[in-house]
């Protein structure tokens, strides 16, 4: 290749990137841990409870603290990774450098399965909310349509605008978590934990109604304090300090997540029984009308509202910047990765919303939407631990901004509660798990097909990869 052709390449290299870049040190770490609780603050408010369905407040309890460890181990590793591999891939490129790009690129499968699907299901839990509160008397698909156009237009506007509100948003919902506590407190009363009778299964009791399967088949459930929380490095692009702010976000929405989240369920069910909150779509609020405290409910019904917003506004956040990543290097249409003039993915931001607007018009049932997302999430946090693991072992002389506690051995801890999770989820739901495995086939084939022979060599997620690669060469 002559100069001229060179310099033409390098041109055209630029060129391309510049229409595909985000705008640099929009977020700080403040925002990230906003980022973060925004990702899963809707799951306090609901879907958890149908837990206690399928094991009791105790099954579910010892569900929460199952996933709860998970998600800390594999927090604790990708803290580490998106401060040495600080792009908007996150854990697409984390795999990529680990495994190659077929892992790569599953991971990122995985990823926008998740963050895909998400905000579809919430937003039937918005529409839902917004009739029970009679604000207004349409067809919920007319909510979710609006509540879909109105987000995207906020997030192309500019992400530290976005970011900003969302953490508004966040606070008020955390606020009325603190509300309900304060009003449950005073009702509490243990024996209502264990107030379902025992079915007769293998290990049942007063205290695991359900016997030992109530366990396994109430994890998904307990995912769900904790889902989207691994979303905060897609933002490794847009944050001030990546290699500081990254694990500081993570780590820190992860301890404000587990606190809430246990505040739900220990004072709900202790207040107005198990029974009762096994089966509610709206736990806080029944719980608080079980005990008298109707307008206090009346405050935590809006708040909530405004919970599933934050989950719905961060989530199409997180779905666009790993279809952005994805695009820009090839994996995906390119296309999908333009930005516009305030340096946000909009053509990313539009065609998520469009899928997850098909979705709800398709399946219109939210709770197999979720799980769809609950089946993805928990294939990329196997394949984000195992990542983790390799990049240890191979090269350990990685610049890495934080070490995660307990290196290798807490993210093998995250491997195998990632896998249990996997199984456990043919438990709830077999179609939600069979329709990803369809869409991991058609996947799979496209990359073999097509985009394995149109990959983008110079994205970054590459060029850490690479970087990677000739580190492992020189040890």
């Amino acid at each position: 290749m002559s100069a001229k052709e060179k310099k033409a390449d390098a041109a055209a290299s630029s060129d391309y990137f510049e229409k595909r870049s985000l705008k640099g040190g929009a977020v700080g770490w403040v925002l990230l841990i906003g980022l973060g609780v925004s990702y899963t603050i809707s799951g306090d408010f609901s879907g958890w409870n149908y837990g206690m369905e399928n094991g009791g407040w105790l099954g579910l309890t010892i569900a929460w603290l199952i996933m709860g460890l998970m998600y800390a181990c594999t927090v604790f590793g990708l803290a580490e990774l998106s401060s040495a591999i600080p792009t908007a891939g996150a854990g697409y490129g984390f795999a990529r450098s680990a495994m190659g790009r077929t892992a790569g690129f599953a991971t990122g499968l995985a990823l926008v399965i998740e963050y895909v699907c998400a905000p579809a299901a919430i937003a039937t839990f918005i529409a839902n909310y917004v009739l029970a509160l009679g604000i207004i008397d349409v067809d919920p698909l007319v909510i979710v349509a609006i509540a879909y156009v109105v987000f995207i237009a906020i997030h192309i506007f500019g992400v530290g605008e976005a970011l900003k509100l969302m953490l508004v948003i966040s606070a008020i919902a955390l606020v009325a978590l603190i509300a309900f506590a304060a009003g449950m407190i005073p009702h509490f009363d243990g024996a209502l934990l264990f107030d379902m009778p025992a079915d007769g299964s293998l290990g049942s009791s007063a205290a695991l109604p359900m016997g030992f399967a109530g366990i396994l088949a109430a994890l998904p459930y307990g995912i769900w304090f904790f889902l989207g929380v691994e979303g905060v490095p897609l933002a490794a692009e847009e944050a001030a300090d990546p290699k500081r702010d990254m694990p500081r976000g993570l780590i820190g929405a992860l301890v404000i997540l587990g606190c809430t989240g246990f505040l739900s369920l220990l004072l709900a069910a202790g207040g107005a029984g198990a029974a009762l909150i096994g089966p509610s779509d709206a736990p806080l609020v029944d719980a608080l009308n079980a005990i008298g405290q109707s307008d206090l409910a009346v405050f935590v019904n809006w708040a909530a509202l405004a919970g599933l917003i934050a989950s719905f506004f961060s989530l199409m956040y997180a779905g666009s910047r790993q279809v952005f990543a994805l695009s820009r290097a090839g994996y995906l249409p390119s296309f999908l990765a333009l930005t516009g003039r305030r340096k946000t993915p909009y053509v990313a931001l539009i065609a998520s919303g469009i899928i997850g607007f098909i979705l709800v018009v398709v399946m219109r049932d939210g709770g197999l939407i979720l799980n769809i997302a609950v089946f993805g999430a928990c294939v990329s946090y196997a394949l984000m631990n195992l990542s983790h693991i390799i990049l240890r072992i191979r090269n350990p002389r990685m610049a890495r901004g934080y070490k995660t506690p307990g290196g290798c051995i807490t993210t093998t801890i995250g491997l195998g509660l990632s896998c249990v999770a996997i199984v456990s989820t043919f438990f709830v739901d077999v179609t939600a798990a069979s329709c990803v495995l369809g869409i991991y086939v058609i996947g799979m084939i496209y990359f073999m097909v097509y985009s394995k022979k149109h990959l983008v060599a110079n994205a970054p997620e590459e060029e850490f990869a690479k970087l990677n690669q000739a580190e492992q060469e020189l040890r």
